[in-house]
């Protein structure tokens, strides 16, 4: 079989048999056209051509290309999911990832901000209007329960239980659970569903034409996690705040301010939907290096 029908036949599993995102398939999709952009140059290449030297002669390609850690990293693992997929199909008789070793990632302690800038960010949306109100409720949520952007705008109204104040989420790999919001978060979210411009076509926006999620853009229907990360940006310009903030800067904030305030690490994790306690972990130094900042700046003899 050739190297291209056998990509092709794994991403079309990860679609129909997975039901994996449409961003984690495109992302399986680039790294992997990448590879065969490199293997396959000169003429198309059977799967059982591409042996462990070729991968070998790959990594020293990213290398002379100065491709980051990250982006090996993430290369490599599309395919071994690959090559577990095709051997498992019987589609080649070798596996030529398995001896192939990954580099360290680089350990980089997620960016986490102070709870005034937390305030002076959700202040600059107008929520006098109906868009804006959305975008704060957006943000409230992203502080309240530490959300991923995909969770948030994946949101349904029957996921919402404004009187328990809790929310059932989907996270990665479709797995539910349900988390804990606070009673703040839920009343700008009570706001913005029975905001009455929702049902009206106005200038700035439409009508709800989607009846089933709970974030909507211009349009009437899902907002993406594209749309909130653009919003979010001019937020954050108006703000005057760090470039380096995002709404994913948000999730490490909540996750530390709670650590601080002396949450432990299991419900934290619960909390994220962190598969392995060792990713929540990370906290623990991020927590140790504010302490660290706040004494230096406090204590009398620090300075």
């Amino acid at each position: 079989m050739q190297f291209q029908q056998a990509v092709d036949r794994f991403l079309s599993h990860l679609r129909l048999s997975r039901g994996v995102s449409e961003h984690t398939l495109r992302g399986y999709s680039i790294d992997l056209k990448g590879f065969m952009g490199f293997v396959c140059e000169k003429e198309p290449l059977l799967l059982q051509e591409v042996a462990k030297r070729t991968i070998r002669r790959y990594l020293a390609h990213l290398h002379e290309q100065k491709a980051s850690v990250r982006t090996v990293l993430r290369r490599l693992s599309a395919l071994r999911s690959f090559y577990k997929f095709a051997m498992r199909e019987k589609l080649g008789n070798e596996n030529p990832m398995e001896e192939i070793d990954s580099p360290k990632r680089e350990k980089k302690l997620p960016v986490s901000i102070e709870y005034a800038q937390i305030q002076h960010l959700f202040e600059q949306p107008d929520t006098s209007n109906y868009l804006g109100l959305r975008d704060r409720a957006i943000m409230e949520l992203m502080y309240s329960s530490g959300l991923r952007l995909s969770e948030i705008v994946g949101l349904n109204k029957r996921d919402f239980d404004g009187k328990s104040l809790q929310l059932n989420v989907f996270g990665k790999g479709k797995k539910q659970r349900i988390t804990p919001i606070t009673k703040n978060a839920a009343e700008w979210i009570q706001k913005y569903l029975q905001h009455p411009e929702r049902l009206l076509d106005l200038p700035d926006h439409k009508a709800e034409a989607d009846p089933v999620s709970i974030f909507l853009n211009r349009w009437g229907k899902r907002i993406s996690a594209r749309s909130v990360d653009r919003n979010f940006a001019l937020y954050l310009k108006a703000s005057g705040l760090s470039e380096r903030i995002t709404p994913h800067t948000i999730r490490h904030t909540i996750a530390t301010h709670w650590l601080e305030h002396g949450m432990d690490l299991k419900t934290i994790q619960l909390l994220l939907g962190h598969t392995s306690l060792a990713t929540t972990t990370i906290y623990t130094h991020v927590s140790s290096r504010l302490k660290r900042e706040v004494y230096d700046k406090t204590h009398p003899r620090a300075k």
